[in-house]
């Protein structure tokens, strides 16, 4: 008897609410934006971000890497957040003392590390950011800085190593501050 092809529709899942994607990624998209740009831009760069995934998300193919999706549109928004201010006139003399929000206040706390990530090479900055605080994989974080697996590692490892020559003095009193949460100036080692 002949085979006979049958007609099979694979039919992958549907997406889910955007609603639980703001919740489940919208941390590591605010870990991002914090870690490129100053705490009051972040925020706006955070809802840049997703004002632009909501738009785009339902041509969003189902299956697609939506954590990776959202850490692409979180660089480039922080990117466009770089970009204008640039050409923003800078504002000179004494500024009237304005309310922060806690929030606010234990990041801006915490500017040894932030210093730390600036002072490393563009490439090393982005592979420590994305290997560690967007929690990418080797192969996602190769995918973002355009370059090998390989060479994601190397820059996310020499990142790291510098970081430790930068920000020991930090890490040690974050260590003795009982104010701090536990962990939250920890470089991975």
């Amino acid at each position: 008897m002949p085979l006979r092809w049958q007609h099979v529709q694979i039919r992958s899942a549907p997406l889910p609410p955007f609603e639980a994607v703001v919740a489940e990624h919208g941390a590591v998209v605010l870990r991002v934006c914090r870690a490129l740009l100053a705490p009051a831009d972040a925020d706006d760069a955070w809802s840049d971000t997703f004002l632009a995934a909501l738009r785009a998300y339902p041509s969003l193919r189902p299956g697609s890497n939506i954590r990776g999706w959202l850490v692409t549109i979180a660089h480039r928004k922080a990117i466009d957040v770089i970009r204008r201010g640039k050409r923003q006139a800078v504002p000179f003399g004494d500024l009237p003392a304005v309310a922060v929000d806690d929030r606010i206040a234990v990041l801006e706390a915490d500017l040894a590390l932030r210093d730390a990530l600036s002072a490393l090479a563009p490439k090393q900055r982005e592979a420590v950011i994305y290997r560690y605080l967007a929690d990418l994989s080797y192969d996602e974080v190769a995918e973002q800085l355009g370059g090998s697996v390989a060479a994601a590692r190397r820059n996310a490892a020499d990142g790291i190593a510098r970081l430790r020559e930068l920000y020991p003095s930090a890490a040690t009193a974050a260590d003795t501050d009982p104010d701090r949460r536990s962990g939250d100036a920890d470089v991975p080692r």
